[in-house]
């Protein structure tokens, strides 16, 4: 009975229960309509095993989609426990698990494979590509994600959810503060998705340099490819630093050292700077390849040319160098002294140039511009005032003196909610809307997406306005409850109600999806936006080389002067297509490391041995096989062009 009482929750409760209930039965349900419907075959050979960037990226939109329910969930239960004076929904140690475990769901389980949801499924279509440089690592990543996000979510239902905030600060999140395994979770799990993370990095780098169709130059690619381009060189310098802090912080919850004790010569502060030295460049992460998915949209619907092309790109460049040099803005309030705050005050505030100058560019595009007002549109548009109010709160944040009186309120927490949520969010949707008639061969209905949108964006401004205001006053973030002496309740109330407004706007999208999936036609063409580049030359739905052709590019809009000026993008015959084979080895792989993390989450060592043998199997099983992939046939191809309609322009 010890060996099994080690998995069980430390704080149990009806919701927690009720949750197992409700995973217990997902899963039955999910295997037997999988076996009803004889569906192993086709869940194996089509998605377990593919390597298509365009499969790939989709089953990142289901897992993000997932997670943003998930994390969804725990910010109402905050926003309910807080909506009251006094109240008694939560106490005070599940409060403390919900603010955590929201934090990293929603950062690292939820925008960051948004992002590379779209990443996958739109650069190599962008520029020209067949698929991605190396399509198996691609794999690997997304399943290293998958897994790390499962790890981490089965932490409530199996040993205890980590409990010492989203940044997990030592000694808070050391065996002293935090007993159960919960931070053991944060450690390994993160670290698992985190590696999934670094391969993509390197992956789309190598793509985005060394693939691209002919004629297409670096100052000749769409703006999200730039902005791709950036972001992933952010994730190769940030996240080995993120690595080695997580191996850092397991080290010293497993095996006893003292990297970040207070005493025997540790320094608690290290676990700080190094989180920023990675946390601060992971908001870049987010946000620029939203600025890149704003900048499609509005160039699209404002049926005009990006203004301000190479201020754009060069803005991007800076935001990402100056993303670096931010990170102690953080401890203005920790004693750090007068010039190491001044610095730090001089390279925030400076980050909100290039900032700036990108919010000009997008004005400058849509004056004088014939603006079509769709729902990806419509998101754009509302990004514009509710991201400035979040940018220049944090210009104020960057002030060091003014620090210490918004540091650790609800101030904070209003800015990074105002800046986070159209900034990335935002576009998220608007990028999911946009490119859903790509990815599925059908349009989201536009009323209920132009509802939800608004919905969504007064909810946003209704729920986090009141925050601003109540942090001024001293409600500081964190604490699940307060008195009603504090008079924060009426605009605690107020935050509840748009946070349910939030919950209304999502449960929309849903239902539009189910709406459109039943209802909308599916005869809309490849090109239903009268878009500008070149992910909407290809067919709809794309065929598994993306281009039977590979396309002859001149500008960075090469799809809209092919349509408008004549110009020529496939030019020559049909010639045979290498691809790589399917593989279900990343599945696999990533299962054993699934099984590695939990073992040692709970210092099973025969099993963490057992399963570190698997992983070096499964790395010696790729370096000896010979498998060069395949050829698709110039009458394989002949036969699909056909069946869709033939090579377009």
């Amino acid at each position: 009975m010890d060996f099994f009482s080690r998995f069980a929750i430390p704080n149990p409760s009806f919701p927690i229960y009720a949750s197992m209930v409700a995973i217990g039965l997902t899963v039955i349900a999910i295997i037997a309509g999988l076996t009803y419907f004889k569906k192993w075959g086709y869940l194996w050979r089509e998605w377990l095993t593919t390597v298509d960037h365009k499969r790939i990226g989709i089953m990142y939109l289901i897992s993000a989609l997932l997670m943003l329910f998930r994390g969804g969930v725990d910010a109402i239960m905050m926003r309910a426990q807080l909506a009251l004076p006094e109240n008694k929904l939560l106490d005070p140690q599940h409060y403390n698990e919900i603010f955590t475990t929201h934090g990293v769901v929603m950062i690292i389980f939820m925008a960051m494979p948004f992002i590379m949801a779209l990443m996958n499924f739109v650069v190599p279509l962008q520029i020209g590509a067949r698929d991605v440089a190396f399509p198996r690592l691609n794999a690997l990543s997304f399943w290293l994600f998958f897994m790390g996000a499962m790890l981490f979510n089965i932490s409530f239902i199996i040993g205890g959810s980590p409990d010492a905030g989203w940044t997990s600060y030592f000694p808070l999140a050391g065996n002293e503060f935090s007993e159960s395994v919960g931070s053991n979770y944060y450690m390994i799990a993160i670290q698992i998705a985190g590696l999934g993370t670094l391969m993509t990095g390197i992956n789309f780098i190598t793509t985005i340099l060394k693939m691209r169709a002919p004629g297409l130059t670096l100052m000749k690619m769409p703006m999200f490819t730039w902005a791709s381009l950036v972001t992933n060189a952010i994730i190769v310098f940030a996240f080995p630093v993120l690595t080695v802090l997580l191996l850092m912080g397991t080290m010293d919850r497993l095996f006893g050292t003292h990297f970040f004790a207070t005493t025997n010569g540790g320094m608690d502060m290290l676990w700080a700077n190094l989180f920023w030295v990675w946390g601060h460049p992971e908001v870049y992460i987010l946000i620029l390849p939203a600025f890149g998915i704003y900048s499609e949209i509005i160039s699209t619907f404002a049926r005009r040319n990006l203004y301000g092309y190479k201020s754009m790109v060069a803005s991007m460049v800076i935001i990402s160098l100056l993303s670096f040099l931010v990170w102690a803005h953080h401890f203005f309030t920790m004693g750090q002294g007068a010039l190491a705050n001044s610095i730090f005050s001089i390279t925030t505030m400076a980050i909100a140039v290039p900032t700036g100058v990108k919010i000009f560019n997008w004005l400058f595009t849509l004056w004088k511009g014939k603006i079509v007002v769709t729902t990806p549109m419509l998101y754009s548009l509302l990004f514009l005032p509710i991201f400035t109010i979040g940018g220049v709160t944090g210009v104020m944040l960057g002030m060091s003196a003014a620090d210490y009186q918004y540091h650790n309120t609800m101030f904070l927490v209003a800015h990074f909610h105002m800046v986070i949520i159209p900034g990335v969010v935002f576009a998220m949707l608007a990028g999911l809307t946009y490119y859903w008639p790509k990815m599925f061969g059908f349009m989201l209905n536009e009323k209920i997406g132009k509802l939800s949108a608004w919905i969504i964006g007064i909810s946003t401004l209704v729920a986090f306005m009141p925050m601003f205001f109540t942090g001024l006053d001293g409600q500081a973030r964190r604490m699940y409850t307060y008195s009603a002496s504090t008079g924060f309740g009426p605009l605690n109330m107020i935050s509840f109600v748009g946070a349910l407004g939030l919950a209304v706007g999502f449960i929309l999208i849903v239902y539009n999806i189910y709406y459109s999936v039943r209802h909308a036609s599916r005869d809309i063409g490849s090109d239903p936006w009268d878009a500008r580049s070149l992910e909407w030359a290809t067919h709809t739905p794309v065929p598994e080389y993306n281009f039977a052709i590979v396309p002859q590019v001149n500008s960075s809009q090469a799809f809209w002067d092919a349509k408008k000026n004549g110009d020529v993008l496939f030019k020559g015959e049909y010639e045979k297509i290498h691809m790589p084979n399917n593989t279900g080895v990343p599945f696999i792989m990533s299962s054993i490391i699934f099984v590695w993390g939990f073992s040692l989450i709970f210092s099973l060592w025969i099993p963490a041995i057992i399963t570190t043998l698997g992983i070096f199997a499964c790395l010696l099983h790729r370096s000896f096989e010979k498998d060069h992939g395949r050829y698709i046939s110039v009458e394989e191809i002949k036969e699909t062009e056909n069946k869709l309609g033939g090579t377009r322009i």
